[in-house]
This record gives structure tokens, sequence and C-alpha cells, in this order.
């Protein structure tokens, strides 16, 4: 059997892509597999910051497109670029597998942790929530948008266009490139994004024969922890254009959500979290997004939409 399988076309993408596949191969030995390189609007206005493109899913929705129209089987996404507030209709989130690091981690040319950057440093960053954490506990550094690849932000911080960058730990695993990391940041600094480190594998909805094939390397407490994370976004009707933090912790059958929200102006920070068990999942996202709107959320989330749009 042979599947037509969709994803980017950036070194990352197809690292995370052929890993992928090869869990599935492992399971089911006689399954062939043809790539699909599709192009997305996040890959052609590549010189904008990711959150001034004005559109939803700008890494996933015309490689989804192909899937609902059975040019490919399935696509290959990192879970984060999936939207929460607005999914594709007629896919599902077939599979998840096992996660990996959650964390951030930050990149410069001397090695120099990001405390101990002189003041008026340039740091780049592609995302609000990493620029509004930088900012929560380094107000003097000028924090500043970075788009392109991996490694092309690594070679700006080479040639000395930014002190340093800030970014995922899990694509610089996916790509061996940890020799290059700096420091790693601690989730309490810097909560992640919600499915951050974790790939999601999208397929048709009722397409039952290959579904039934990708959740063989379905993780449950993974799952169990982006549903979390992704509910408690949902809950608060955030998106990229909105600095939100939510990190879950599966532990056996105990599931634990923390959450958090940053203002735009006054280096504020409100947090929320709760414990549950794994099937509680999104009722834990749910809850901790109202305790977040109580003390709140929707106040900030004002502020973000008012300068960078209303989604």
């Amino acid at each position: 059997m042979r599947l037509t399988v969709g994803t980017r076309g950036s070194v990352l993408a197809l690292a995370q892509t052929n890993r992928v596949l090869k869990q599935i191969k492992q399971a089911h030995p006689d399954l062939e597999f043809k790539l699909n390189i599709i192009k997305t609007v996040g890959d052609k206005e590549n010189g904008k910051p990711l959150f001034s493109i004005d559109c939803k899913g700008i890494f996933e929705k015309e490689i989804d497109q192909q899937v609902v129209s059975g040019e490919i089987d399935f696509a290959v996404h990192s879970l984060k670029d999936v939207p929460i507030v607005e999914q594709q209709s007629d896919t599902v989130l077939a599979a998840i597998p096992k996660r990996d690091s959650q964390h951030d981690v930050f990149i410069s040319k001397s090695k120099v942790s990001l405390n101990d950057l002189p003041a008026g440093s340039v740091v780049g960053t592609g995302s609000l929530r990493r620029m509004a954490e930088i900012k929560f506990i380094r107000p003097d550094l000028d924090v500043q948008p970075i788009r392109g690849n991996v490694d092309t932000r690594l070679n700006k911080v080479r040639k000395g266009e930014y002190a340093g960058v800030v970014i995922a730990e899990a694509g610089l695993e996916r790509m061996n490139l940890e020799k290059e990391i700096t420091e790693r940041l601690s989730l309490e600094q810097f909560p992640s994004a919600a499915g951050q480190g974790a790939i999601a594998i999208v397929a048709k909805e009722g397409n039952e024969s290959v579904i039934t094939l990708l959740r063989s390397v379905e993780d449950k407490t993974t799952r169990a922890e982006t549903n979390a994370e992704r509910s408690l976004v949902l809950e608060l009707e955030g998106g990229c254009r909105v600095p939100i933090g939510a990190v879950a912790h599966a532990e056996g059958n105990n599931l634990s959500l923390f959450g958090c929200i940053f203002s735009l102006n006054d280096r504020k920070k409100i947090s929320a979290s709760a414990k549950g068990t794994l099937v509680e999942a999104d009722e834990l996202g749910e809850k901790v997004g109202k305790d977040l709107i109580r003390q709140g959320a929707k106040d900030f989330e004002k502020e973000w939409r008012e300068k960078y749009g209303t989604w």
C-alpha cells in the first residue's frame, strides 16, 4: 500500500515528516510513502513577521486543502501551527506522536545568556508570545521580529545582525543542532505555546482506513497534554496575535495545566493552574481559561488585538 503525505519543504518540516514516516513504517512495514511538497502562505510571505500576516493557518491551510480534496492521504504539521479556533473543516487530528521538548531556547553568538546580554541588545523572535516573555524579564532589550528557517535565523546571529534569537528546542533537536543552544529557557519564565514540541498528523474526516494506520503512532499522554493546552487557548479565543503560554504535564494518569497571558504595555502577567486526570484534559483547559478571564485576560487580549488585529 502506498500513501501520499503532504508537508512543507523546509529542512525542519522534512525532518519531522521523515521521522513520522519512519515511526509509521515500524508499525506497518509494508507501507510505502510518496512525499508531496506544498508551499503555504507562510512560505510565500517570508519577509513579514508571522503575526502581521492577515490569514489563519499560514503553515497548514493549503496542505490540509489537499487532504480534503484527496490529492494527499495525510499531512504532517507542527501542532502549534494548526489553528485552534478555526481548524480546516473535514479534517481530523488523526494522531499525535510522543512529544519532544516543550522548551524554548536562547542562542547567542558569544554564548552569553539572555540575562547577561548588555542593555539595548537586539534579540530576534518570530512570535508575540516570546516577545512578551522577553520584555517581561528584560525590558531593556530591543526585541525585533525575525523570519526565515532555522538555518537563516542562526546565520543572522553569526553575522551579528542579532545578539541572539529565541526559538523552539524541539526544532533544533529534530535537525541535530542542539550544539547551537546557549541556554534552555525555563517553562516558568518562558511558558510555551499550546502544542509546542508535538507533531500533528492530519487526515480526511471519515477516511477510516488511513486514520487507523496513523493511530499506530498515537501517544495518549501527549494527546491529553495538548488537548488541555489547546482547550485553554480555545476558551480564551486566542491565536498567534495574543501572547498565551500553555503548559500541560502528565504523570501517570494525572494531568496538570498552567496557563498565562501577558499585557501589551505595562509588563503585567496573569496566570492560573489546575490539576485533574488525562480524561479531563478539555475540562482543565476550560477551567484555567475561565480563571484567566476572571482575572482580566480579555482586557489584555483587547490591547493586543487593537494593535495587531482582531484574530
